[in-house]
């Protein structure tokens, strides 16, 4: 297998700046890794607004959740991306049986066509997130 030049060099980089990464990046003030999850929602044709309202004024005030982001794909009119940060993964679990949580899926679920779970993350910061 050979490699470019610019591919090399790439590959170098990128391994020296994981390696200058703190170790307390992306964990919480318990030492905990931050958890994240990416995923698109398709809506029933014609209900993406509805649900992402759903999405949006149902899932407030949930422990541990640190961003939960609802937006719209330009391309696609049914879909929704959602992007979550968590405290950690036993904070997004605990929310999944929340009454506030299980109303929204009660509500939601009729407009929901798909739901694919893109990534899950151990986000290491950003804006609004604790440092």
């Amino acid at each position: 297998m050979e490699f470019s030049k610019r591919s090399f060099i790439a590959a170098v980089v990128g391994a020296s700046c994981t390696a200058c990464v703190p170790w307390n990046l992306g964990r919480t003030t318990e030492g905990v890794l931050m958890y994240g999850l990416i995923g698109k929602m398709t809506a029933v044709e014609g209900q993406r607004d509805a649900l992402a309202a759903i999405l949006i004024t149902g899932l407030r005030d949930m422990p541990g959740n640190l961003s939960y982001i609802v937006a719209v794909a330009p391309e696609d009119p049914n879909a929704l991306w959602i992007t979550e940060v968590w405290t950690d993964a036993e904070a997004h679990k605990a929310s999944l049986s929340l009454p506030s949580v299980q109303d929204a899926i009660g509500k939601g679920r009729p407009l929901i066509a798909g739901l694919e779970r893109i990534a899950e993350t151990a986000p290491l910061g950003g804006v609004g997130l604790p440092k």
